[in-house]
């Protein structure tokens, strides 16, 4: 058996990255303020999106994984339905984006992303399917949910995670938001394989 020295500097430096790996996480991606990355992606009916086909409405992606706990949360407590409702009923398109890979902790089918929406009585516009977790990427999502809003200028106004708890963060849509600093110290739900 060897004895393996570690420097006290190096062990707290690396306890240090490890915890700041959230937060970093987040920092990627693109900044509020910036025109929100473009993507295709298809839905569980079959329906192609475009974000520059929605150019001149606000639209919300929400990041899932009905396997995360946070996820479970929202949506047990009908918080989540009832901001995709409150969303619709001002003519925002909200997206859900199941972005885990085949095989992967979240990984739904078209069949199975259909039968999650009716049993949860949740009302997105659509629920994309990305298990090469290309939109996830584009916008730096690396837990679950991880709400992004988009104005109808295609700039993005808002990333971050969601709350039971009123906010003006997010001004027109009135979702009820957390600023993704806080949100950024979460635990970490892979979203799909990197």
């Amino acid at each position: 058996m060897s004895n393996i020295v570690v420097p006290r500097r190096s062990l707290m430096l690396g306890g240090a990255a490890v915890a700041l790996m959230p937060a970093i996480a987040f920092a990627n991606g693109p900044d509020v303020g910036k025109p929100a990355p473009l993507f295709t992606a298809v839905d569980s009916n079959g329906k192609t999106w475009s974000l520059a086909d929605l150019k001149g409405k606000v639209v919300v992606i929400e990041t899932t994984n009905q396997d995360c706990p946070y996820v479970r949360k929202h949506y047990t407590s009908k918080n989540m339905q009832t901001q995709q409702r409150e969303a619709a009923a001002k003519g925002v398109v909200w997206l859900t984006s199941a972005s885990s890979a085949t095989g992967q902790e979240g990984y739904v089918t078209a069949q199975q992303a259909n039968d999650l929406t009716r049993s949860r009585d949740a009302a997105p516009a659509a629920v994309l399917l990305d298990p090469q977790s290309k939109i996830a990427r584009a916008y730096g999502a690396t837990v679950t949910p991880h709400m992004y809003i988009i104005d109808a200028t295609g700039t993005l106004v808002y990333k971050g995670g969601t709350s039971p708890r009123p906010s003006s963060m997010c001004g027109s849509v009135s979702m009820k938001c957390w600023p993704a600093s806080r949100s950024a110290t979460r635990r970490p739900v892979p979203m799909a394989a990197r």
